[in-house]
């Protein structure tokens, strides 16, 4: 399968938008996804699994309702990390029990909606954890419901989106607080969920497979009690999402089926693979628990946002003016840190592939002598996209693509400045359909959103 969208995928079907219309004087930014190419890549995730596991895609990484639609035809779920999101997946169609809800913030009345509901409740903390026992003594619920556990196997290369190192912010760490865990399972009953998310992007596969594994190993100790007690097993494994893309086209992205090849050496019994877990060393959580333990018809959850929606989308801007300075050339233009923030105040972790398009969507080619910064339209001097890049020679009215930017960048929208928030596109047949999934933000819009 195939990981990016090409700079000649993009320049058809940019020239398809401009042919019919879709992109006027007015739209100096705009937002476009591939939706074919969304399809056949969440299409592929779902072949990879057992035909029972919930595909929980993060709305975190894009909650536009017109993608959300789409996504839910196509048999998924939805991972929500607010009340706000939930909401968005009720007004989508989803029903309540595709719905995973993780915020670590939960308040009782939010807690309260999500059990009436029957959404599935990823418990953060041990307090959570009594409020909602609490609340199951006093209102009847179909919910699911699991425990986040930090695997505490490391963190990866990016600090920031890495949270299952020693220290976490989300979930009960493993070593520390085993012995309250193991009793959270024995004592309420209606536990049978675990989840665990290592990061995001900058961790590598293996660290993902670990902290499956560390966790496989504790639901074969918890289940072997329950077996003992005659208890109902832990049936739900959440493994959250996190499994890293490709935003240098050069480099070659992680494998979502090797990544699950390796899910399945490390934690055989989440695909019934029974046989296995005799032969799995890794897995065995003590000399006494073997594979009759493991008799259980597990429900993996996964949690995949910037792996499914990223590469699928990318961002256009025209560039308004270039400043040419003796040594290096400024192309300023109408996306910036209000689209792209973590970008613009990390760029030693996160960056972008730029291709520079005439007004008529040509591929620019050739090398300017100087090096260019890309730099945004806010008041501050932090706002630039990249800088020296090697482009061709940038002219006002050429149009710059941001590559691999359906992901994280339009659902952080920043209000800074009061800038309309562009237009965004959903295309078919490589740009011989358009949509409008947004408009173009109005000024009366934005002085809406600051009565």
């Amino acid at each position: 399968m195939k990981s990016n969208l090409t700079p000649g995928q993009i320049s058809m079907a940019f020239q398809g938008a401009l042919e019919l219309g879709m992109i006027r004087d007015k739209d100096t930014a705009v937002i476009c996804y591939d939706m074919d190419f969304l399809e056949e890549r969440i299409r592929h995730l779902i072949s990879l699994f057992p035909a029972s596991a919930l595909h929980g895609l993060a709305i975190k990484a894009n909650p536009l309702i017109p993608i959300l639609g789409f996504t839910r035809q196509l048999g998924t779920g939805v991972e929500a990390a607010s009340l706000g999101e939930v909401n968005l997946a009720l007004t989508t169609g989803y029903r309540p029990d595709q719905i995973v809800y993780d915020s670590p913030v939960k308040t009782m009345a939010e807690l309260k909606f999500a059990l009436k509901k029957g959404i599935h409740v990823n418990i953060d903390n041990l307090s959570e954890l009594e409020r909602v026992k609490y609340l199951l003594n006093t209102i009847r619920s179909a919910s699911t419901i699991g425990l986040r556990i930090n695997p505490q196997i490391g963190v990866g290369s990016i600090l920031e989106s890495s949270v299952a190192g020693e220290y976490s912010k989300f979930g009960i760490p493993i070593r520390y607080r085993r012995k309250e865990l193991l009793a959270a399972f024995l004592e309420n009953p209606w536990l049978t969920g675990v989840h665990l998310h290592v990061g995001s992007q900058g961790c590598a596969r293996e660290l993902l497979v670990e902290g499956i594994g560390v966790l496989y190993a504790f639901v074969v100790e918890v289940n072997s009690l329950m077996k003992a007690g005659s208890r109902e097993p832990v049936s739900i494994f959440d493994i959250g999402g996190g499994l890293p893309i490709s935003y240098r086209h050069e480099d070659e992205a992680p494998s979502m089926e090797e990544y699950v090849r390796e899910i399945r050496k490390r934690a055989p019994g989440l695909f019934g693979d029974k046989s296995a877990e005799e032969l799995s060393h890794k897995v065995t959580a003590s000399p006494r628990h073997g594979g009759d333990d493991l008799a259980t018809d597990f429900r993996i959850i996964t949690e995949f946002g910037r792996w499914a929606y990223t590469n699928s989308g990318w961002t256009v801007s025209r560039v308004e003016y270039v400043k040419r300075d003796p040594r290096i050339n400024t192309a300023m233009i109408h996306v910036g840190a209000d689209l792209f923030l973590r970008e613009c105040l990390n760029p030693k972790d996160w960056h972008h592939e730029f291709t520079v398009l005439d007004r008529y969507g040509n591929m620019k080619t050739g090398q300017d002598e100087n090096p260019c910064n890309l730099a945004g339209p806010l008041c501050f001097s932090g706002d630039i996209l990249a800088k020296n890049i090697i482009l061709p020679r940038v002219e006002e009215g050429d149009y710059l693509i941001i590559h691999d930017s359906g992901g994280y960048t339009f659902s952080m929208w920043s209000r800074y400045n009061s800038r309309q928030a562009p237009r965004i596109l959903g295309y078919f047949a490589g740009g011989k359909r358009f949509e409008v999934f947004k408009e173009r933000e109005t000024l009366e819009e934005v002085g809406r959103f600051w009565r």
